[in-house]
């Protein structure tokens, strides 16, 4: 089945089994970067395995937020699970100290299935301030993360803790600026802690990507990608970000992890396979 044939016939993609040769070895994008996906890029009405067979097809070859029960469906497709979840939630998280012993309990498993799966990274989330000062959110989320680092440096598993905006969709989460989350790696000092950094909410609350990009990227060992305003599709003509420059300019820093994509369709988007192919090409250099 050819690219075209795909796109023309996204419905039948949906269900129809590929041969396994396919499932199992899907053929990289070409360009610099490895791109993966998140849940929603296809919108409802795509399955988990639909969503898979999908991704694959079109080349990319990580998806991310998938836990562990679902690593046969992406090991099927040739997937990797690029950003394991499964550390606390997004409001309750390591801000709180109260929730630490739960929160390691939780690290353990989730880096060790990590590691037996040889996925790269474990998503952290920092949680909300409730009413505490930043400097006291900081504290917080770093004795935390000393608690479990020297686990995931000796199962060769990343930690990222997401930059989310607070502005706009996350109100009163910690982790909402690029200096926040440097100063926290920063404070580690371990180069199996990073930072996933989200282009479309760092765009919300700051700005200046590409230059944050290039001064930082070493603490950086994520991207997710959505268009700003609405966190739909990238495009040129309603976003205010271009992405081609953006992608050039983690590719010519050498990055070598993944550039997930978490946008989701615009309502009434006819034809979102069709769509990822179109976001999975633009990141292409």
């Amino acid at each position: 089945m050819t690219r075209r044939d795909l796109l023309s016939h996204a419905a039948a993609m949906a269900t129809m089994t590929l041969p396994a040769a396919a499932q199992n070895s899907p053929k990289p994008r070409p360009g610099r970067l490895k791109q993966g996906v998140c849940g929603g890029v296809l919108g409802r009405g795509f399955d988990l395995e639909q969503r898979c067979r999908v991704a694959a097809d079109l080349g990319a070859t990580g998806h991310d937020l998938v836990g562990p029960k679902d690593f046969p469906i992406l090991k099927k497709y040739g997937l990797a699970p690029t950003m394991v979840p499964g550390i606390g939630t997004l409001m309750h998280n390591s801000t709180d100290l109260s929730r630490h012993n739960e929160l390691e309990a939780q690290a353990i498993d989730v880096i060790k299935a990590a590691a037996e799966a040889k996925a790269p990274n474990a998503i952290l989330l920092s949680g909300n301030k409730w009413g505490q000062s930043v400097e006291r959110c900081l504290d917080n989320n770093e004795k935390f993360v000393r608690r479990i680092i020297k686990r995931a440096e000796d199962a060769g598993v990343t930690l990222c803790m997401e930059l989310l905006n607070s502005k706009v969709n996350h109100p009163d989460y910690a982790c909402d600026h690029t200096a926040y989350g440097l100063e926290l790696c920063k404070r580690i000092g371990s180069p199996r802690f990073k930072l996933l950094y989200d282009i479309y909410h760092m765009q919300i609350m700051e700005g200046d990507i590409i230059r944050t990009i290039e001064q930082n990227i070493q603490f950086f060992g994520h991207f997710h990608t959505a268009g700003n305003p609405g966190r739909y599709e990238f495009d040129l003509e309603t976003q205010e970000m271009n992405y081609g420059p953006i992608m050039k300019k983690i590719a010519d820093l050498g990055f070598q992890g993944w550039v997930s994509h978490e946008y989701s369709p615009r309502p009434g988007n006819p034809d979102p396979v069709k769509t990822l192919d179109r976001m999975l090409k633009m990141c292409e250099v």
